[in-house]
């Protein structure tokens, strides 16, 4: 696990300290939330019609969304004006009122996924400036800490959380290891936010190209002297890849590139882990402080 970039002298330093010592204790354990299916959410509709529309997002994600230097695909928070947010709430508000039972599956998939990226967003957003999402702590628990446990929506009168979109809709629904490269954290060490959004027709090849560009960008996996280190989300959601070394280490081979795939073949086992919390921000000024935009939905 990386441990976040934090500035701000003594108090900066006891805030990384106190969350590396909390960060570390479940992730030492192999620890992280399981796919509990939320059974409420497998209604769907396989022959229906129905359309969601992404466009709003497509034009944020243009607008803001750029592919780095190093292959890391940064969000310019920056420059995020009052208009760009309300379009941003106004997008999940929409999507907020989506009748998502109705939908067939693959659209419920590019649903999800989308409605998840543009709630980690906005949650950044409002809370500028940070140095990492880890900073932003609204989950409720006293040892909680992320906006991931925050309701921070609600669809057909289910107030939901990102935890919940996660770990109780999409993992347990599709049982996908793939969603692990959709959903973005808003961190360096996580897949790529996507460029585009996702659409019912485009997900698959979308998930495919997410999974290829991460295992192949070093944040994901790379050999070193010592042996492969590996991203901590093959530690976290480790039963999702196969639930040993080996299973994911095959996991890993189904996408990398064939000089790769020739050194994990001839590695022992995985040596280490390793993420990278700070924020996905593009170069520039630093994010500071702007009005909130009025919220989408429930928060």
């Amino acid at each position: 696990m990386g441990r976040p970039n934090r500035k701000g002298g003594a108090r900066g330093s006891a805030w990384a300290a106190a969350a590396l010592l909390l960060l570390l204790a479940p992730a030492a354990a192999g620890a992280a939330p399981k796919a509990v299916l939320w059974k409420r959410w497998l209604a769907h509709d396989p022959v229906s019609v129905l359309r969601v529309d992404h466009s709003p997002w497509a034009a944020f994600l243009s607008k803001f969304l750029t592919k780095g230097p190093e292959g890391i695909n940064l969000l310019a928070y920056q420059a995020v004006g009052p208009g760009d947010a309300r379009a941003l709430s106004a997008y999940i508000a929409r999507l907020e009122a989506v009748p998502v039972s109705r939908l067939r599956r693959a659209e419920q998939l590019a649903f999800w996924i989308n409605l998840y990226n543009a709630l980690t967003v906005r949650v950044v957003l409002d809370h500028l400036p940070v140095d990492s999402i880890l900073e932003i702590g609204i989950s409720p628990g006293w040892f909680s800490i992320g906006p991931w446990g925050k309701k921070l929506a609600s669809v057909e009168g289910e107030r939901l959380s990102l935890d919940d979109i996660e770990h109780r809709i999409l993992r347990p629904i599709w049982r996908d290891p793939r969603i692990h490269y959709a959903v973005s954290c808003a961190s360096a060490g996580c897949p790529n936010l996507a460029l585009v959004p996702y659409t019912a027709g485009a997900a698959d090849a979308m998930l495919t190209e997410g999974s290829r560009a991460y295992v192949n960008h070093p944040r994901g996996v790379r050999i070193t002297p010592d042996g492969v280190v590996v991203s901590s989300i093959y530690h976290w959601y480790k039963a999702d890849f196969g639930g040993t070394d080996a299973g994911v280490l095959a996991h890993l081979k189904k996408y990398v590139a064939p000089g790769l795939r020739k050194k994990l073949e001839e590695a022992d086992g995985i040596y280490d882990h390793a993420y990278a919390w700070s924020l996905n921000l593009s170069p520039g000024r630093p994010a500071s402080p702007r009005p909130k935009a009025p919220p989408g939905g429930a928060n």
